[in-house]
């Protein structure tokens, strides 16, 4: 009985640590000098051929159909290349710590389009809980002593740029029917669509050969992007199904504070009070910002 009381949170650990280290390996995969397109690109090609590896695996055949297009389509822009090539945009110009902070502005974000498009109501706690996420940002961006110099504050407002495009997607998963296409398949489409999206732009800079050139870095970085891209979703699709959503959503807590902390143990870096306070900020505005036990059972009913 214990091993079984353990595995949430082993779960809970594995996504926290993994997905924390994906800001630092996005940063070191951007710091060899390599086009984000390149990036983007041989990074969702290699989770793609993962997926569809383990689809195949457990017999879920993956598909394509006319239905099927415009969602993998709309997956692939929303929540792979645009974000993704932002993203590594930003990680070349700012420390991972602090895009571990933005990337905890998808579910206050999530909540300001749903209000936006009517599709959930104004409530007083998640309204704090956005208005907090959006203070904790201000409080990175506004003092002149919070970054380690003012150039990055674009880069950090760029990253923000991606979390907007996840949260974009997150509606978009929520509102739209996906015919039982199911995660692994749709993250597969996602990827897949997202790669060939990819494929002319990483290919009219001509660079798109980056990963099989020079040192081991940059190969290595987009494998383990792709890897834990491909092994924490199916994780925390598993958490939702068996722990529940709200034991599930904990997981934004561990990955912005692990990202804060591979930061400092794999570049170094030292974080000004205005970043601590943020996080702080941030963290509060997350407890305020996830929807109650209540809510989501009355969604299951």
């Amino acid at each position: 009985m214990r091993h079984k009381s353990l595995l949430p949170w082993l779960c809970l650990a594995y996504m926290g640590l993994s997905w924390g280290l994906s800001f630092s390996m996005a940063k070191l995969a951007a710091d060899t000098g390599a086009h984000p397109f390149v990036i983007a690109f041989w990074q969702t090609s290699l989770s793609s051929l993962i997926l569809f590896g383990i689809c195949h695996i457990r017999g879920r055949k993956f598909s394509i159909t006319r239905h099927s297009i415009p969602t993998y389509l709309a997956l692939a822009l929303l929540g792979s290349a645009i974000p993704g090539v932002a993203f590594y945009y930003s990680a070349a110009k700012v420390p991972a710590g602090v895009l571990s902070l933005t990337v905890s502005l998808i579910p206050a974000l999530t909540y300001a389009i749903a209000l936006a498009i009517k599709s959930e109501t104004l409530e007083a706690r998640r309204l704090l809980g956005l208005m907090l996420g959006f203070s904790a940002i201000c409080l990175v961006i506004l003092p002149d002593t919070s970054l380690p110099t003012k150039g990055m504050t674009f880069w950090v407002l760029l990253a923000c740029f991606s979390s907007l495009s996840y949260a974009s997607e997150n509606i978009f998963l929520a509102e739209r029917p996906l015919d039982d296409i199911g995660p692994l398949r749709l993250s597969c489409g996602m990827n897949l669509f997202a790669a060939l999206l990819l494929l002319p732009l990483a290919g009219s800079i001509g660079e798109i050969n980056a990963p099989f050139e020079g040192t081991a870095v940059l190969p290595l970085s987009i494998l383990g992007l792709s890897l834990i891209s491909v092994t924490a979703y199916t994780l925390f699709i598993f958490s939702v199904r068996q722990f529940g959503a709200i034991f599930a959503s904990q997981v934004g807590y561990v990955v912005t504070l692990c990202g804060l902390l591979w930061g400092i143990v794999l570049f170094n870096e030292v974080h000004s009070p205005w970043i601590w306070s943020a996080f702080v900020v941030m963290m509060i505005g997350l407890f305020f910002v996830k929807p109650r036990s209540d809510q989501i059972e009355d969604q299951k009913s």
